[in-house]
């Protein structure tokens, strides 16, 4: 048996309800599950039947994750999801996305008693009903993230260009785009730690230990964790660059207006003088 995946990263956060209370689903949804979209109500929204394995994933965060699902109704589900969310970008579905497969042991395979990854598939000794979901929520994870990485990079050029001219003694650096380059870093932060909850685990996986084991493994293969610390750890220097940039321009601001008091005082003193000599 094979499950193909397909996860998209298409925006920073989605409104799940929005979507249930247009699908006629009456459920209230937190910011800890996706929503499922299977059966019916995604057959509606594709224009055709749906086998029993087909499924659409979206998350709070802003990925969306197609099992089973033949990239040529991909355009349908995108517009249906640009009418509920008219922000979206133009340009469906963005460069963030990753394909996977999930795939169950023969018993002469070598992988029949141990979990296996690879870039590209996972290979179980036996299929279980937590897979599709767990797989949806590391891949879904890690496009976001990757999301997140590049965004991050852009700041990092703006500010090796912002250094750049501290080098060159162009010390004019507006507060306007010293608070734009520190809402960028917060806004990121804010994603990583409270949309991707790259740090939380389903809550499958607290009740059963095989769910558990899977998605620690797969979460170690994609290296979750490690990119997050890796994430924090640029944010901080960030953070402290943009500290010292914020300093010098107190500074530069404080040493203008220190000038400017002298210049005001040596004109009342040549007023005084010249007054004095008429």
């Amino acid at each position: 048996m094979k499950m193909k995946f397909k996860a998209y990263a298409i925006t920073n956060e989605i409104d799940l309800n929005k979507i249930a209370f247009r699908c006629g689903i009456p459920k209230k949804y937190t910011w800890e599950e996706p929503l499922i979209l299977q059966d019916q109500t995604l057959a509606s929204i594709l224009g055709r039947p749906v086998e029993q394995f087909q499924q659409i994933l979206i998350f709070y965060f802003g990925s969306v994750v197609f099992i089973n699902v033949p990239p040529g109704d991909e355009p349908a589900f995108f517009s249906y999801l640009k009418s509920i969310k008219p922000d979206l970008e133009p340009k469906y579905p963005g460069s963030y996305f990753d394909d996977y497969e999930l795939r169950e042991a023969a018993h002469s395979e070598e992988y029949e008693e141990d979990l296996h990854f690879t870039d590209e598939y996972a290979v179980v000794p036996q299929f279980q009903p937590y897979h599709p979901e767990l797989i949806s929520v590391v891949i879904a994870k890690s496009v976001a993230l990757e999301k997140v990485e590049e965004q991050i990079g852009k700041i990092l050029d703006r500010l090796e260009n912002m250094i750049d001219r501290l080098e060159k003694v162009n010390l004019k650096i507006s507060d306007k785009e010293l608070a734009r380059t520190t809402a960028g870093i917060i806004r990121h932060e804010y994603n990583t730690i409270n949309y991707l909850m790259i740090l939380d685990k389903p809550d499958i996986t607290w009740v059963n230990s095989d769910a558990g084991l899977f998605y620690e493994k797969m979460s170690e293969f994609f290296e979750l964790n490690d990119r997050y610390e890796i994430f924090k750890q640029k944010t901080d220097i960030l953070n402290v660059i943009v500290g010292h940039f914020t300093s010098i321009s107190h500074s530069i601001r404080g040493l203008f207006v220190e000038w400017l008091i002298v210049v005001l005082i040596l004109v009342e003193v040549v007023l005084m003088i010249a007054d004095l000599l008429k």
